[in-house]
């Protein structure tokens, strides 16, 4: 099949992280801000989904091209090639954005480009002047553009990749999936050492290091819009659901425990495992964070403390901090990783992180304090001589 261009969003901060994922599944990419452009085929627009971690959606890339006048705009849409695309019945809306770009609004842009391509379904399946129907499979379709450049894409997800299909219910702060994703990848912690989810929550943090830790495809449990293009062969799905189901290690032992104040959140998290499939993976207790006395010497210790953004008092959250920061500091074989928006959190901690690093969780603009603990005593290497 011909090489296509396809587009992994990411929240800013994370586009690294995305670019590993996708070159880890065998593609090659390039990273700008927020996106990463992938080299890819129609067939694999599958595999990406289903493994994606820490993407927000995968989109098609139709063309770019330089627009700077309406009909420069509606010529460029109406060119190309929609009915290898979509079939007469498409069911499509048109998003818009423009930023830095003569062409400023965005309503224009939208209904410019929505004319032009039911002016190309009308010609190209040979129906002058009928009306399309738009009662089959769905396509987000967006013009974008950027500095008088217009970028044309169909959204290959549906709904954004962090609705993994397990959390149905969450906490009233909760973390999107694909964060909790990025937040995991960025510590030292591999599956056979013990991970601490400290303020579990919904559950999130502990559901996918699960995910992480038994290899699960997190796209697996939930469904995407391209499943009914016709455009993407189904083989492709098929292969693609089969390769990831052979992939899971399903009954891998793993050390992962989430912990929360919150009798209500444990229930929760409790249930939002058993959707995800990996509840015999988790141990969930009801507990308060500085209260934790891990039982093994080495591991990592990772949270999404209350920011005071809500609820707590900055007095409170003052206290919380200062006292996971005593407790945590007695288990020096344990990296501790927090993220939190406090901009006072290593001093109310106690002590400078070893690493810091800006995320978004959502609209909120936050800090990753990574505290690195003592590594584990390398094993003896075993000896390759022969009796």
């Amino acid at each position: 099949m011909a090489k296509r261009k396809l587009i992994a969003t990411a929240a800013m901060g994370i586009e690294a992280l995305v670019a590993k994922e996708v070159r880890d599944l065998g593609y090659t990419c390039e990273v700008e801000n927020g996106r990463v452009y992938i080299d890819a085929e129609m067939e694999d627009i599958p595999r990406l989904n289903l493994w994606l971690r820490t993407a927000d959606r995968v989109k098609l890339v139709v063309a770019e091209f330089k627009a700077t006048t309406f009909t420069e705009l509606f010529d460029g849409v109406v060119e190309l090639p929609w009915t290898d695309l979509m079939p007469w019945d498409a069911r499509f809306i048109v998003d818009g954005r423009s930023v830095k770009s003569k062409l400023f609004s965005i309503r224009d842009c939208q209904k410019i480009t929505e004319k032009a391509i039911v002016d190309a379904m009308q010609r190209g399946y040979d129906k002058p002047g009928e009306w399309l129907p738009k009662t089959g499979a769905y396509y987000p379709i967006e013009v974008a553009l950027l500095k008088d450049v217009a970028t044309i894409t169909i959204d290959t997800s549906g709904d954004a990749l962090h609705r993994r299909g397990y959390r149905e219910l969450h906490s009233q702060a909760p973390l999107k999936e694909t964060m909790a994703a990025a937040m995991i990848q960025l510590t030292n912690w591999k599956p056979d050492m013990p991970f601490y989810d400290v303020f579990t929550g919904s559950g999130t943090l502990a559901i996918e290091a699960a995910l992480i830790g038994r290899n699960i495809a997190p796209g697996l449990n939930r469904e995407f819009c391209s499943q009914d293009w016709p455009c993407v062969p189904k083989k492709a799905w098929y292969d693609a659901i089969n390769e990831a189901n052979e992939k899971a290690e399903w009954d891998k032992p793993l050390k992962i425990y989430g912990i929360d104040l919150d009798p209500r959140m444990v229930k929760l998290a409790k249930d939002n495992a058993e959707l995800a499939d990996v509840r015999d993976a988790i141990t969930f207790v009801h507990s308060d964070a500085a209260a934790l006395k891990p039982k093994e010497e080495y591991g990592v210790i990772i949270g999404n403390p209350p920011y005071g953004e809500r609820l707590q008092t900055e007095e409170e959250i003052i206290d919380l901090y200062e006292r996971i920061g005593q407790q945590f500091a007695k288990y020096p074989g344990y990296s501790v990783y927090m993220l939190t928006s406090y901009e006072d959190f290593e001093k109310a901690y106690g002590r400078p992180a070893t690493k810091r690093r800006k995320l978004y969780n959502g609209n909120i603009e936050t800090q990753y304090y990574q505290f690195f603990g003592k590594r584990p005593p390398r094993r003896p290497l075993e000896s390759t001589e022969t009796k």
